[in-house]
């Protein structure tokens, strides 16, 4: 027979056994009504997501391995759509009018909407009354700011080669010219976006506290070193979402080189979506023209995972 001997405090009691941990323990049911109750919820929204995104980009891929003119039976090629590409030099010829593109446009969308954002952030009369009609091309359709471009741009008749006639400055061709088509393109392109970026960029500098340029004034800082210690640093969240979500657009410009310069003159303008429509529905190749589409989504895809790979080194919150 075993003894169990109690233990004893010292004071001579008795010491009470510790008590067991209670764990309270989800029952396994229950996990699974709550992820099936947010599946239900997702639904609404995971359904045309489905249906018009991934399903095309699914049948897109399927489309780059084949050779089909939107009539016959489609022939399976492997990757033979890519191989041509790749080594065709009007392949490489799109994807630097591309660039060459977002090198005009980016800076200049970005400067124009950070001046634009740190004039409309002053207290000023009709400060309301400016933000409203600089944000107004933003939802105004691309069709009709490339078409009002094209006649500004007229290099006949347009108002802009008026004023710099008056002015006795050169008169380019503008889209009529295949050295001034791109910049043409940059111009109304930039013109559209500019109220939109600085939206963006007020929203992030309306989000910087004041004590710290209160500090700094008291510090004798410059109005220059205020923006250069303070603004621009903290404001780099937004620089980055502006950066990223205008790499992407400028990337996929279509509508304007569409409406104002068709891809000309003599192809100067011509970018990577528009040879991807023109491959389609103009020459009946809508193997190389997935094939392009796929290629253009893996560079877009690249680059901004490089940007979210080094926002930790440069992007700086509040």
């Amino acid at each position: 027979m075993t003894t169990i001997e109690k233990a004893q405090s010292p004071g001579g009691t008795t010491a009470r056994p510790p008590r067991p941990t209670t764990v309270n323990r989800r029952p396994r049911g229950r996990g699974w009504r709550n992820t099936a109750w947010v599946l239900f919820f997702l639904l609404p929204s995971a359904i045309p997501l489905t249906i018009f995104t991934f399903v095309p980009m699914v049948a897109s891929f399927w489309v780059s391995l084949h050779k089909w003119n939107l009539i016959s039976p489609a022939k399976w090629v492997g990757f033979a759509n890519y191989r041509k590409l790749i080594a065709d030099p009007q392949t490489v010829k799109i994807f630097l009018h591309t660039l060459a593109y977002i090198a005009g446009y980016l800076p200049l969308v970005y400067i124009g909407g950070l001046t634009l954002a740190i004039a409309l952030n002053k207290k000023m009369a009709g400060r309301s009354f400016f933000r409203a009609a600089i944000f107004l091309p933003v939802v105004t359709s691309w069709v009709v700011v490339a078409l009002v471009w094209q006649w500004l741009l007229n290099p006949s008749n347009g108002l802009v080669d008026e004023v710099l006639g008056f002015l006795h400055l050169p008169q380019p061709g503008w889209w009529t010219d295949p050295s001034w088509a791109i910049p043409s393109v940059i111009l109304a392109s930039a013109w559209k976006d500019l109220g939109f970026v600085m939206v963006i960029l007020l929203a992030g500098l309306q989000s910087i506290p004041t004590d710290l340029y209160e500090a700094a004034e008291v510090d004798g800082a410059t109005g220059w070193q205020r923006f250069r210690r303070i603004t621009f640093p903290l404001l780099s969240p937004s620089t980055f979402f502006v950066v990223v979500i205008s790499l992407i657009n400028g990337f996929q410009v279509f509508d304007q080189v569409f409406v104002m310069t068709g891809g000309g003159p003599e192809g100067s303008s011509q970018v990577v979506v528009g040879q991807i429509y023109n491959l389609t529905f103009r020459y009946g190749r809508a193997g190389d023209a997935s094939a392009l589409s796929w290629m253009l989504f893996i560079v877009i895809l690249l680059i901004t995972a490089i940007q979210l790979r080094g926002q930790k080194r440069w992007v700086t919150h509040v």
